[in-house]
């Protein structure tokens, strides 16, 4: 820490000197006529000779990496965004005043620099300097360039340094910003209009989850931060919206965990007229055509798998795997004496608010998900887990619900919306008494959305997507931090 301080130090001093060169010591107004990626396009097919008296002057500015000084003269790696390019510092082509300039720059300044293009002797395409401007002075000193940041918890708490250290990271995150954008385009392709809904809500509804709870001093009222947008974006199809989607954060007051963080971003998508079927297709196509954009391929790797987005994406009941997996009867799944007993030998914890439905869902997860590792829709889902989804017609027992699992964890879900207000009424009132049972995840009464619903709502379908998740996937990233900027972290 001691030998940190001392460079600090060091470097304070040297910004006083940098004051006395160049007046500033954080000047202002340096617009590079190029980047390090246009330099490497324009010029990387010449070689030496073709680059030989070449006086086409050029600047660009970046981020100092590395330094290699040899007394009259140095090179500098910078980096600017996405590339790097090579400077080569000669005593004889500058001023004096440039030259001792170029010998206060430290690893990990801004700088701006002008000069023409040419190749050293080993044959790397360099910027030869002609005029040096420090930007900003990096007081403190980078990470060690060859080990970089690896310590995991420093990557999250100082994701700046991650960036800087770290280019595959600095990739992941452009990339999930391109795989956004694809998201867009693909809705937006289909005529689905982009909206906003409320973060703050008077009911934590359209999830089952936990939600925080926040205060307005000048209303003297408790709100709470969304836990999803469903029940708004629902409100606009009744409005008269034919098709939908927004892309925002939800919270939900619940643990960490490599899948989870308590503030997340999700894509949720509703259309009038669409059921749960043709919204399987629609969320097959998505995810083969963003895949296909980012990587040029159907095909991309996750950890020791590859992950193939080819459609169809497979399908399993989940009451029909569990008939098969436990050697019971569909009657025996909504048997609760009968699932206490297969929870027990599963070492699965129920509580008295769990239906017999609920605990055989309980089993699936523990199962089945972890093997779920090529995108597979999971069907079948009951009422008791599904209080928004519409009753399936053959059996009422169940609802026209999916969930998408890839790479062992559910990344989307969606359904044949319910539209009968009656019906919604009776499922909050069910969930109400769950929550007074003790489960805090389940769904409160929404008086003003079963209002809105008794205004009539079309059939509909609906879906949500953890963008994070998806980026997960998409980006061949094991943990929801590493697609986070800035995940939630103890301080």
């Amino acid at each position: 820490m001691n030998q940190e301080l001392d460079q600090v130090q060091a470097r304070k001093v040297k910004v006083a000197r940098i004051t006395e060169l160049q007046g500033h010591p954080y000047p202002n107004a340096f617009t590079p006529s190029t980047t390090a990626r246009e330099v490497h396009h324009k010029y990387g097919e010449l070689d030496a000779v073709a680059l030989e008296g070449n006086t086409e002057s050029l600047s660009v500015a970046g981020r100092i990496m590395f330094i290699r000084d040899f007394g009259k003269g140095a090179f500098f790696k910078c980096r600017d965004s996405f590339s790097e390019i090579q400077l080569f510092l000669s005593k004889k082509d500058v001023t004096e005043e440039t030259f001792e300039l170029a010998k206060l720059v430290d690893a990990g300044d801004w700088v701006y620099v002008s000069g023409t293009v040419f190749r050293t002797q080993k044959g790397e395409l360099s910027v030869k300097i002609r005029e040096l401007t420090i930007l900003s002075k990096c007081l403190r000193p980078l990470p060690e360039k060859f080990h970089g940041l690896t310590d995991v918890e420093q990557r999250y708490r100082k994701r700046y340094l991650d960036l800087i250290m770290n280019q595959s990271s600095f990739g992941t995150f452009a990339s999930r910003s391109k795989m956004t954008t694809h998201v867009r385009q693909f809705f937006e392709a289909k005529s689905y209009l982009e909206v906003e809904t409320p973060m703050m809500q008077h009911v934590a509804s359209g999830a089952l989850a936990r939600p925080f709870k926040t205060h307005h001093n000048a209303l003297d009222l408790d709100l709470y931060l969304r836990v999803a947008p469903e029940l708004f974006l629902k409100r606009l199809i009744v409005g008269g919206f034919p098709k939908v989607f927004e892309i925002n954060r939800n919270f939900r007051n619940e643990g960490i965990s490599p899948q989870h963080n308590p503030e997340f971003t999700e894509l949720e998508y509703y259309e009038a007229y669409a059921t749960c079927e043709s919204y399987i297709g629609l969320t097959e196509n998505l995810f083969a055509d963003v895949c296909q954009k980012l990587h040029g391929s159907l095909e991309v790797a996750f950890g020791d798998h590859t992950l193939s987005f080819k459609n169809p994406f497979k399908r399993l009941h989940m009451f029909t795997a569990l008939q098969e997996r436990l050697n019971v009867s569909l009657d025996d799944l909504f048997d609760r004496n009968t699932m206490i007993a297969q929870a027990g030998t599963h070492g699965i914890d129920v509580q008295e608010f769990h239906s017999a439905a609920e605990i055989s869902v309980l089993i699936f997860e523990t199962l089945f998900e972890a093997e779920l590792i090529q995108p597979t829709f999971v069907v079948g889902y009951p009422v008791e887990v599904s209080p928004l989804a519409r009753r399936n017609d053959e059996d009422p027992r169940f609802t026209d619900r999916f969930e998408l699992y890839i790479g062992g964890f559910e990344v989307a879900n969606g359904f044949s919306e319910l539209n009968d207000p009656e019906d919604q009424r009776s499922r909050f009132e069910a969930q109400d008494t769950f929550r007074k049972q003790g489960n805090f995840e389940a769904l409160p009464v929404d008086w003003e959305f079963i209002e809105a619903l008794s205004h009539g709502m079309p059939p509909t379908a609906g879906a949500g997507i953890g963008i994070d998740r998806m980026a997960m996937v998409l980006l061949n990233q094991p943990s929801i931090r590493d697609v986070i900027l800035f995940p939630t972290l103890k301080p």
